[in-house]
């Protein structure tokens, strides 16, 4: 009982939810939709939280604190640049995933045969000496867990580690949020302008030329020229 306490004060109280909700089902409220999948989760909806589409959140989590869940082969993972603002994720192997720093959220099985298991993980026979300490998962790294879900458990076995940040680590995430926003902006500053012509006045385009319906040069008219009267050659004499 003291344990379990103990890893309440450690774990934010919609970790185990998110970690056990379904994603990527087909959105019934909106089915026909071109990109109904479920595939959000609510950090301000507490353990009462569920997976939501696209429109879902413009309907009805606008302004809340929302995540999206991706695939890696067939299991889910979320960004580590939108996680590590409301999760400590230390000790959590990370992995790079189509350019983009990413975590599992649960543990998966073990791949079969030996050598590294393909992308996001390895074979407990392979050669490095980094393992999960809950499910025995190689580990590129040197980590403690393979997962946010092993990192749970541990914190429920063990109770030395975290999932709940610090002031300052509050401080450290919110310095790069705003290295985040300012680099943005620096990349837009970044982007080659041109001048283009808009009606009577000048404007400056981005990276191209905007161009109204109205400014388009004409399509070509092919003009045919019409055939003359047919003349009779004039009978000789």
């Amino acid at each position: 009982m003291m344990m379990r306490r103990v890893a309440a004060s450690l774990v934010p109280p919609w970790l185990e939810t998110l970690l056990s909700t379904p994603f990527f089902a087909t959105c019934p409220v909106h089915p026909d939709a071109p990109r109904s999948e479920r595939n959000m989760f609510c950090l301000d909806c507490g353990d009462s939280a569920s997976s939501f589409c696209l429109y879902c959140r413009t309907d009805l989590h606008s302004g809340h604190s929302v995540i999206q869940i991706r695939r890696s082969s067939y299991h889910d993972v979320v960004r580590v640049a939108e996680i590590r603002n409301v999760l400590d994720i230390r000790g959590v192997q990370t992995y790079v995933i189509n350019s983009a720093q990413v975590l599992f959220l649960n543990e998966r099985p073990q791949p079969r045969g030996g050598g590294r298991g393909g992308v996001g993980g390895a074979s407990s026979s392979s050669s490095t000496p980094y393992i999960c300490e809950i499910c025995a998962r190689a580990l590129l790294d040197p980590f403690r867990f393979c997962s946010l879900g092993c990192k749970l458990a541990g914190i429920k076995r063990n109770g030395d580690a975290t999932f709940v940040l610090t002031p300052d680590d509050d401080e450290e995430a919110e310095g790069r949020r705003e290295e985040s926003s300012s680099n943005a902006e620096a990349a837009e500053e970044s982007k080659p302008r041109r001048r283009g012509r808009w009606g009577s006045g000048l404007r400056e385009e981005t990276g191209h030329e905007d161009r109204s319906p109205a400014s388009l040069p004409p399509p070509p008219a092919f003009s045919r020229r019409r055939k003359g009267i047919p003349r009779r050659a004039p009978f000789a004499s």
